[in-house]
């Protein structure tokens, strides 16, 4: 059992998945910071000073009431849908360097062959009905 997690983890799958999670993982954290320190203050100068992350309503009284904090839902959104913009581009330009690395440079030209071979037969009976 113990030889057949290693031919596992030896596979090259495995590891392309591991650095992908690593850098999947860094690249949250680097969305996050550009939402939250570039973007939400340009929403905010637009908004008249709202702080999405601040908005919420207390779910009761006191200091201890539960929070139902909407605008970090908000903030969760707008990190999504600009990572998943990245990820379409990225997606997209890797895509499209694939496809151009699979077109053959050089194209060979067209050759006439000459008639086919039905317009051979046309041509044959066309020449025996005339005699």
């Amino acid at each position: 059992m113990l030889n057949e997690f290693k031919d596992f983890i030896a596979k090259g799958n495995v590891m392309d998945m591991a650095v992908g999670i690593i850098i999947g993982a860094a690249f949250t954290a680097i969305v996050t910071s550009l939402v939250e320190d570039l973007i939400n203050p340009i929403i905010s100068l637009f908004t008249g000073g709202i702080d999405f992350s601040g908005l919420g309503m207390a779910l009761g009284d006191g200091p201890d009431a539960a929070m139902f904090a909407y605008g970090n839902f908000i903030m969760a959104l707008i990190n999504f849908l600009i990572i998943a913009w990245v990820v379409f581009m990225l997606v997209k330009m890797v895509n499209r360097v694939k496809a151009s690395a699979q077109k053959p440079d050089d194209v060979a030209p067209e050759v006439e062959t000459g008639p086919s071979e039905k317009d051979l037969l046309i041509e044959i009976r066309d020449a025996l009905q005339k005699s």
